[in-house]
């Protein structure tokens, strides 16, 4: 690449792990304990998008009408506080290919790594805390910033200049997904996106929803 990255940006779910349907079980305890209801957020949902987003949708269909502010919150509350049981309890989790090398080889050459995630912070490192791959990361943007994909994303570019302690331009960012709304948000802020076909998503997908580079798994390394 003519820029080098200074920053990259990692997607979670798909991208460096998956919970084996950890956050599926941990949605459905929450709204059995808070509605009584038996929900699985699956059928409302689909991949990339924010646990605000996913919350919402899955309320709204099952409830017949949108939660208000204090009843998502209390949702998304109780869903952060099962995901640390069903991520521990889940037979499938797993690091993706290639993952952890990846991530140890980027920080012994000098780049700084950040999250893009729709999980909330908490929900985030949670889900990374079972393979102890928090280590790797200093800064990120979550589904607790805001339900919209591009702007967590954004708020992952603002604190990587705090922590870079000055400015960085775009084109030294790299946003590292595999769903088309992680290439979507990259770009409305004007980063290049490599995407990962580790999931629902392959590599023509992938291409067509605009990824700058598509790699089969993050064992094949980054284009930098």
């Amino acid at each position: 690449m003519a820029d080098d990255p200074i920053a990259i940006l990692f997607d979670i779910d798909g991208t460096l792990i998956s919970s084996g349907g950890a956050g599926t079980r941990a949605w459905a305890l929450a709204f059995d304990e808070v509605y009584g209801v038996n929900v699985d957020i699956s059928r409302f949902s689909d991949l990339g998008m924010t646990d605000p987003e996913v919350g919402a949708k899955s309320f709204e269909a099952v409830l017949g009408r949108k939660p208000d502010s204090e009843e998502l919150a209390h949702l998304l509350d109780r869903h952060v506080n099962y995901l640390s049981q069903t991520v521990n309890e889940s037979a499938q989790y797993r690091v993706m290919d290639g993952a952890e090398e990846l991530l140890t080889d980027l920080i012994e050459r000098g780049y700084m790594l950040g999250l893009v995630s729709g999980n909330s912070k908490k929900g985030a490192h949670i889900k990374l805390n079972r393979a102890n791959l928090n280590r790797f990361f200093s800064f990120g943007g979550y589904g607790s910033d805001s339900a919209d994909r591009t702007e967590l994303t954004r708020a992952a570019i603002v604190r990587a200049e705090i922590v870079f302690g000055g400015h960085i331009a775009l084109e030294q960012y790299l946003a590292v997904g595999d769903t088309s709304r992680d290439v979507t948000a990259a770009h409305a802020v004007g980063i290049k996106c490599v995407g990962v076909a580790t999931s629902k998503f392959n590599t023509d997908d992938l291409l067509k929803a605009g990824a700058d580079f598509v790699i089969g798994s993050l064992r094949e390394g980054l284009p930098i």
